[in-house]
């Protein structure tokens, strides 16, 4: 997204603050974190680790309450999970005792929706990210990235509008991550979904966003606001460019002084 953007807002953060009380005492998560998210538009959540990141995501997908501030998707407060909102977690959390094709059904089960009506989406999303033939494995039986690919499809699959992820990949291996950045770019280009990746790796954010929102340490605070131009679609190729590499020296370096909101355009 550049400067001008005439699309609407779809996803919003409002002055979050966030308190936890812990047997040890409170902690402070976030403290007045503000951002605005485009229709169809994919962001990055950039900073350090334990400086609020999952605490906001969590917030914007209604799993944890603020103590300040609200969330609002399309004008309306966020307060609970929304049918809208799918999110993909840390770990693919693929239930043992299930094979993969009963996995990606839970979400309809738990909203009292028959998956088979939802078949042809389904069997067209196993197809797109690998899986297809996969349906009857177990999660022991597939791989971190297949079982990483397998959550992909389980949030796809009800179609939400706003798909919030939480360092999907942070535990596979750099070529496993790779393919991941070009499946995500790949959906999204595709389908238009507003996506919000949460992230600690530079060059992650880099590749994947339209814009990098990076965090202060604990408590998170929008530091700097990074526009992204790099033309898409984007081939891993472009991470060894001195364009690239200027460009993870620029946003490395404001994790690491800090300093107040900036909005930068960096390419």
């Amino acid at each position: 997204m550049r400067n001008g953007d005439a699309r609407a807002t779809k996803l919003s953060v409002e002055g979050a603050t966030k308190y936890y009380q812990t047997k040890t005492g409170q902690v402070h998560a976030l403290e007045d974190y503000t951002m605005q998210v485009k229709v169809g538009e994919l962001v990055c959540v950039l900073g350090p680790s334990g400086c609020g990141k999952s605490t906001l995501l969590w917030s914007m997908a209604g799993l944890h309450g603020l103590t300040r501030g609200k969330v609002m998707l399309d004008k309306q407060s966020i307060v609970k999970p929304h049918p809208q909102i799918a999110m993909v977690f840390q770990e693919a959390n693929l239930l043992p005792w299930r094979n993969l094709i009963r996995n990606i059904e839970l979400p309809f089960e738990l909203k009292n929706l028959s998956p088979s009506k939802y078949r042809a989406r389904i069997d067209a999303l196993l197809k797109k990210v690998g899986l297809a033939g996969f349906e009857n494995k177990y999660p022991r039986e597939l791989s971190g990235g297949m079982q990483q690919r397998a959550s992909i499809v389980r949030s796809l699959a009800v179609d939400p509008s706003v798909l919030l992820m939480d360092e999907p990949f942070g535990a596979l291996d750099a070529f496993t991550r790779d393919e991941m950045n070009l499946l995500i770019q790949q959906i999204w280009m595709e389908t238009g979904k507003t996506i919000v990746f949460i992230t600690h790796n530079i060059a992650e954010a880099i590749f994947l966003a339209d814009r990098i929102f990076v965090m202060s340490p604990r408590p998170g605070r929008l530091s700097r606001t990074f526009e992204i131009g790099f033309p898409r679609p984007r081939q891993l190729s472009l991470n060894t460019t001195p364009a690239f590499i200027e460009v993870v020296s620029e946003i490395k370096g404001s994790i690491e002084h800090g300093g107040g909101h900036q909005a930068v355009d960096v390419v």
